[in-house]
């Protein structure tokens, strides 16, 4: 018996392709030039692939820009929107109501900045991240389904403005994960989206 490492007997470099095998050949090639422009196209167009526009900017410049936003917002409260109703003055402390539909995050060690935020769900946002000092993992996920989620890079001296749109009302929990040092388990914040009809309300605009 012959092994499969032997050379072939004859001039079999110069005979004939079996007709079925170019036929699955030609399909091999098809395939793989349909998976390639796939591919292609959906890195172009796909839901999936991070978008929006990135600059450069000093890590403390930023953290002076999400301090002035937090300055400039307005406040609500977790029990204002958990109850569906107006926050007294006295709960205006520890939810961010955004001014537009900017909203700015910074992440440091071990907290992130510009959270919690409440947002009106079906409404585009530009969220706008950067860090302070190290690389921080930005993950988003419903309190619902854990298994929804979307993870992006947040880097000291780069501002990513990412247009995000959070079409069901809910908690959307904010973690961090990329490790950034002993306080990294205790990084997380929230995104508090409320449906239009009640936004207003919540937010005592």
């Amino acid at each position: 018996m012959s092994s499969p490492l032997d050379t072939p007997d004859g001039n079999w470099w110069d005979e004939a392709v079996n007709r079925r095998e170019s036929i699955w050949l030609g399909i091999a090639g098809l395939w793989s030039l349909g998976i390639f422009g796939w591919m292609s196209g959906f890195t172009q167009f796909g839901d999936q692939n991070p978008v929006g526009e990135t600059y450069e900017v000093e890590p403390e410049a930023y953290a002076e820009v999400v301090s002035d936003y937090e300055e400039k917002a307005g406040q609500t409260s977790v029990a204002a929107i958990e109850e569906n109703r107006a926050p007294t003055e006295e709960e205006r402390q520890n939810v961010i109501v955004p001014p537009d539909t900017s909203a700015y995050v910074l992440g440091q060690r071990f907290r992130w900045g510009g959270l919690p935020v409440v947002l009106e769900a079906g409404t585009e946002y530009d969220i706008h991240l950067g860090s302070r000092d190290v690389q921080h993992g930005f993950s988003v996920r419903p309190e619902q389904n854990l298994s929804q989620q979307i993870n992006l890079q947040v880097f000291p001296g780069t501002e990513w403005i990412v247009p995000m749109t959070f079409d069901e009302p809910g908690t959307y929990q904010v973690i961090c994960n990329e490790f950034c040092g002993q306080g990294h388990a205790s990084m997380s914040g929230t995104f508090y989206v409320v449906d239009s009809e009640n936004y207003d309300t919540v937010t005592g605009e």
